[in-house]
């Protein structure tokens, strides 16, 4: 066995490999080595293309809207944060001044709709109250007497929602 033999058999398979590419270039007529490096480099370009430039110009593309987005919700965030430390500067409602404004508002949802009270715990049983009436008294009972729900078992129906509305009295000055 010769020495180079012996040197073949103990090389990697990557670089038996690139030998044997490297033999098989040296083969090829210049046209074709050309042609090669004209392809490799189109290639080369294509993949730069994928890989770096069109991800990136997406990016820019798409930052304005994001950007955009982003500020809306901060907006919205800071409108929510000034609209709690307004509602932690009112002073406590009374009990009984809850329990009357929280009678009040309820009357306003009609027959559909019946409020117990129990404690500092007052509950909100619905039958078919329409989005609006809703919206607008959580409203209501939120402001004149400062009660938050805390708790609501609700399901949309063809004529409005129907379920429960657990409310705790316990931000009234009790």
């Amino acid at each position: 066995m010769s020495i180079e033999s012996n040197n073949k058999a103990r090389q990697p398979a990557w670089q038996q490999s690139l030998a044997g590419l490297k033999a098989h270039w040296e083969q090829l007529g210049e046209r074709e080595r050309t042609l090669l490096k004209i392809a490799g480099g189109a290639l080369g370009l294509l993949l730069l293309w994928l890989v770096a430039v069109q991800p990136a110009l997406r990016v820019i593309q798409q930052s304005p809207a994001q950007l955009e987005a982003v500020d809306r919700q901060l907006q919205d965030m800071q409108a929510l944060a000034m609209e709690a430390r307004e509602l932690r500067a009112i002073p406590p409602v009374p009990a009984a001044q809850a329990a009357q404004a929280l009678q009040a508002a309820s009357e306003h949802l009609g027959p559909a709709a019946k409020l117990s009270l129990a404690g500092d715990r007052a509950v909100l049983s619905v039958n078919g109250v329409s989005n609006e009436a809703l919206q607008a008294w959580l409203g209501e009972v939120r402001s004149a007497a400062r009660v938050r729900p805390v708790e609501a078992q609700l399901q949309r129906g063809p004529k409005g929602y129907t379920g429960t509305v657990v409310l705790t009295l316990s931000g009234a000055g009790q």
